[in-house]
């Protein structure tokens, strides 16, 4: 018989079973569950509404099913639907009646909401903590590359010369925004659900501050008809991790491109790469080409979820047992896809002289020579005209822009004086503006992320 049965006359269909449970993927949630009932029978005792040895015993009880899942000892059924009753059924066979007691003052509506609540909150922490490895390891890789050149590139064409350093501290920024987004989930989520029942609260003397301060909660939540059925914080951390893998999935596709022959900017580990089954000279970047496609599984679960949720009325329907999978599979796939690209950075080696050979294409330097007639007291579009003039003579040459001489640039126009310097190094190092690339400039980014890192990390 259901927990629930009372007003039923007839046993629930084996079909329905199926179809209505949650606990195949909502048993994840066991140690949420158990903290949650513990605190709750805590508060109960001291409210007066169970005794003292009661509380004991019911947190016993719980203790022990703990142990049995953790141990694989736990028997699951199917018949139980959820993670909630299968552990209140387990509770009543090991301790009687008392386990009945549990329930009071409580609905499953505040129940799931609470067990949920919290561990999407941990994972919020456990997402901050791997987007600060991965930012640290960005900047050990920019402190190592402050003066080697890459072309920087706009529509993936050769447009300026840029370090590798500062190329490396643009993903720092965006996993630093990232890492912004979950910490600020964490504190605006951070309310407790616990002691709204149903939808509209109980007419027993709860105390819900007391749970709120033992389950670590900010503060209570303030309109129990919200509750029950908010699922922001689950759309946040599917936003988030959407985000996250977006950025992730930008730097896979150049991580892709530059370990490919014809940029060899890269080599990836070993480690980190596979082979083919027919062509034996193959190295694959499958981990970068895997982030690239579970990122869109991410949105898929973002998606899903908006849907789920768009036209619910108040308060909780039992559509929001669609709530979970969808977060696991985010969760579990971004959590993996952050730490192997980490390890997958730290390994990977830079080829500094094929970036260089690749900044001598494209004629980088050409902003460079426009910029220069301007300081002379040219008009830009004049002095766009006369750049452009020498760029065809390079091309025609069969060479880069920096490497005409000043004679052949004088050729073209006369105000061209000997202090000239179309070098690649003098480029990248002229870009003085604040946030630029200029080694300077890369140097006080790399300080700014030491002190972020350090900030966040005491």
């Amino acid at each position: 018989m259901k927990l629930w049965g009372g007003r039923f006359s007839k046993q629930a269909a084996k079909l329905l079973d199926e179809f209505n449970a949650s606990l195949p993927f909502d048993k994840e949630l066991f140690v949420e569950d158990i903290e949650g009932s513990i605190a709750h029978s805590a508060m109960l005792a001291k409210q007066g509404i169970i005794s003292d040895e009661e509380a004991r015993k019911i947190k016993d009880g719980l203790l022990e099913i703990k142990k049995e899942i953790e141990n694989n000892e736990f028997k699951w059924d199917i018949s139980d639907e959820d993670i909630h009753m299968a552990i209140e059924k387990r509770l009543i066979e090991l301790i009687g009646d008392t386990g009945k007691k549990l329930h009071t003052a409580r609905s499953r509506n505040d129940q799931v909401a609470l067990d949920f609540r919290r561990w999407v909150l941990k994972r919020n922490l456990e997402f901050s903590e791997k987007i600060k490895k991965l930012i640290e390891v960005f900047v050990n890789i920019a402190k190592e590359n402050i003066n080697t050149l890459l072309p920087g590139m706009t529509h993936l064409q050769h447009a300026q010369p840029i370090s590798f350093a500062y190329h490396m501290l643009a993903y720092a920024s965006m996993f630093k925004r990232d890492y912004e987004r979950f910490i600020d989930s964490f504190e605006r989520n951070n309310i407790n659900p616990l002691g709204c029942a149903a939808l509209a609260g109980t007419p027993h003397n709860i105390d819900r501050f007391q749970t709120t301060k033992s389950l670590g909660f900010k503060t209570p939540s303030i309109n129990c008809l919200d509750t029950v059925s908010d699922r922001d914080f689950a759309l946040e951390i599917l936003f988030n991790i959407s985000m996250l893998m977006m950025h992730a999935s930008r730097l896979a596709e150049e991580m892709i491109l530059w370990s490919t022959s014809e940029f060899s900017y890269i080599t990836l580990s070993d480690e980190y790469s596979t082979g083919s089954s027919i062509m034996p000279q193959k190295k694959n970047p499958d981990v970068p080409e895997l982030i690239r496609g579970k990122t869109g599984r991410a949105y898929g679960n973002l998606m899903a979820l908006l849907t789920v949720m768009k036209g619910l009325p108040l308060a909780y329907n039992k559509d929001t047992q669609e709530d979970k999978e969808g977060v696991f599979d985010s969760v579990k796939n971004a959590l993996i896809s952050i730490e192997i690209l980490k390890e997958t950075l730290k390994t990977m080696r830079i080829n500094k002289a094929n970036m260089l050979k690749a900044c001598k294409k494209g004629h980088l330097t050409a902003t460079d020579l426009a910029d220069y007639l301007v300081k002379k007291g040219i008009p830009f579009r004049e002095a766009h005209h006369i750049t452009g003039k020498a760029v065809a003579l390079a091309e025609n040459k069969g060479i880069d822009l920096s490497e005409l001489s000043l004679d052949e640039l004088r050729s073209i126009d006369e105000r061209i004086g000997d202090d000239l310097d179309l070098s690649l190094e003098n480029s990248m190092k002229s870009r003085k503006s604040y946030g630029a690339t200029a080694p300077e400039r890369v140097k006080e980014q790399i300080e700014f992320f030491e002190e972020f890192l350090k900030e966040k990390n005491d």
